[in-house]
């Protein structure tokens, strides 16, 4: 009697007489009655709703209030009211922890570091040196934020610059060891961020690297540093973003798309998964493949490879019925 059931539309709705559910969540126009029902809510967005209905079941991870006896915390922290911190974390000098902030075990908050109000981090999340994350913002389990930008440099011109220079021709291969510029900046995360478990986002060289608010990361994304990320984005899974790349607002990259370094990728642009980014997107760009270009070039594209098995057995044949006068002769 107090499930409720949801149901985007016919194929699903035929399944609501299998549960105990009296009352459902319904697309517009549905005839719930023939259901069973007693009761039901029309909405214009079934799977929106569902975002808040199972934000209302969802109680997320148990962490009790207060502060675990095996916390460490440093005398220079400030934690602000109502906080709930779990077992063996870490908190450095000098880092600010927001309202109602909640902490899973095992988390460490570097140096500096700031979590904005009604955040949550899960467990073995890793906020780096001067961090600043946003409220209400979400940090899933293994998460690293702030750690070193992936950032060498040769006494001499490299093997990889030189083949970037002449697209291809590296010169003469000399031994060179690598020296490591070290990262000054750090990273800002805005409101209503959400970074997926294992995610890896490097600080900046000197400027800090940026996720705009309302961003979300998907599980194993990594993105380099000094990047810039926009506004609404959604980044899914295994996606790479190399370092100093700029990624507009309200951009969508599908699952192991890749974006070069120290390009820019326009607001609204969407990108299939496994796109592989190289040069500038304009705005509104959809893209797939790699290189990446328009969705409808590369199906095309696409199109034309499968018909080549076909157009080399027609081309194979065409051969020998040319071949064969020629052997007659």
């Amino acid at each position: 009697e107090t499930a409720i059931a949801l149901a985007t539309n016919e194929t699903y709705a035929g399944a609501i007489g299998k549960g105990q559910a009296k009352a459902a969540v319904l697309w517009d126009g549905a005839d719930w009655e023939s259901y069973g029902l007693k009761a039901a809510v029309y909405v214009e967005r079934p799977r929106y709703a569902m975002a808040g209905l199972s934000r209302v079941f969802d109680p997320g991870p148990e962490i009790d209030p207060g502060i675990h006896e095996t916390a460490v915390i440093h005398p220079d922290a400030l934690i602000a009211t109502n906080p709930s911190i779990g077992p063996f974390v870490v908190i450095g000098r000098g880092a600010r922890v927001g309202r109602n902030a909640r902490i899973g075990a095992h988390s460490t908050i570097a140096e500096g570091a700031e979590l904005g109000d009604d955040a949550l981090l899960a467990a073995g999340s890793r906020i780096g040196a001067r961090v600043k994350i946003g409220d209400r913002a979400i940090i899933h389990a293994g998460a690293v934020i702030g750690s070193d930008g992936f950032s060498f440099v040769t006494p001499e011109k490299s093997g990889v610059e030189q083949v970037r220079e002449t697209l291809g021709d590296r010169g003469e291969t000399e031994g060179q060891s690598w020296t490591r510029i070290h990262s000054l900046g750090s990273v800002e995360i805005g409101h209503d961020v959400e970074i997926g478990a294992n995610c890896a986002i490097d600080r900046g060289t000197v400027a800090n690297t940026k996720i705009g608010n309302g961003t979300k990361l998907d599980n194993l994304v990594h993105v380099g540093h000094n990047v810039q990320v926009g506004e609404d984005t959604l980044l899914c899974g295994q996606v790479g973003i190399a370092g100093s790349a700029r990624i507009g607002n309200r951009v969508v990259l599908g699952g192991q798309c890749g974006v070069s370094d120290n390009i820019f990728v326009g607001d609204d642009v969407i990108a299939g998964g496994a796109t592989k980014i190289f040069t500038n997107a304009p705005k509104g760009r959809v893209l797939m493949g790699s290189p990446a270009m328009k969705m409808e070039t590369h199906v095309e594209i696409y199109k034309a490879l499968r018909r080549l098995p076909r157009l080399a057995a027609t081309v194979a044949g065409l051969q020998k019925s040319v071949s064969k006068p020629a052997q007659n002769d």
